[in-house]
């Protein structure tokens, strides 16, 4: 079997592939995760996926494949990232509240030895409940929203702020499995 790498240190990225009954190593990338002026959501998290994916060939060997995500939430054309604090997690969940936003993971799959390099981006849909001020404060307390693009975290106490996901519920998290798991295949990185 090729050995899989996965260039994430997310525990969300980890645990989806663990459940699907992946074997990988970790490598974390270090990768300057800023967006560049005007670049679209879509854009950013190809981009972000590739250059984690780069990072990440100097530890591996040639007949490795390193897999590789980048996740934004983006409304009203406003691209949302981890919030830096508690009071900016809650201002972007009061953004979200009762509306609908895009949440896009672009992800790179790299094989040196095969001349792969795929890059590609899933969109899914989130239609979140009304929140008030005092609800968004008490789960800010917490501390989950904080290394969560968006604010939340739908597989966690957030899931109760999510009224209805349309498109990949996996993607939602971290990693579009229904997307991903079928190119590493074609790579032979298939479950245990």
């Amino acid at each position: 079997m090729r050995p899989f790498v996965l260039a994430s240190t997310s525990p969300r990225r980890q645990a989806l592939l663990r459940e699907a009954g992946f074997a990988f190593a970790v490598v974390a990338p270090d990768v300057d995760e800023s967006a560049l002026p005007d670049e679209s959501p879509e854009s950013l998290a190809r981009r972000l996926a590739l250059a984690k994916a780069r990072a990440a060939l100097p530890s591996v060997s040639a007949d490795a494949c390193v897999l590789a995500a980048d996740t934004v939430v983006a409304i009203d054309g406003v691209l949302l990232g981890k919030p830096c604090d508690e009071a900016e997690a809650v201002e972007m969940l009061l953004r979200l509240a009762g509306r609908t936003h895009r949440v896009l993971t672009g992800f790179a799959l790299l094989v040196p030895a095969l001349g792969v390099e795929e890059v590609g981006v899933v969109e899914s849909a989130v239609r979140m409940h009304a929140v008030d001020r005092a609800t968004a404060e008490r789960y800010a307390a917490t501390g989950e929203p904080l290394d969560k693009a968006g604010g939340y975290a739908a597989q966690g106490e957030g899931g109760r702020f999510v009224a209805e996901i349309r498109g990949s519920r996996s993607n939602v998290i971290g990693l579009p499995l229904e997307s991903v798991t079928p190119r590493l295949a074609e790579v032979e990185v298939v479950p245990r």
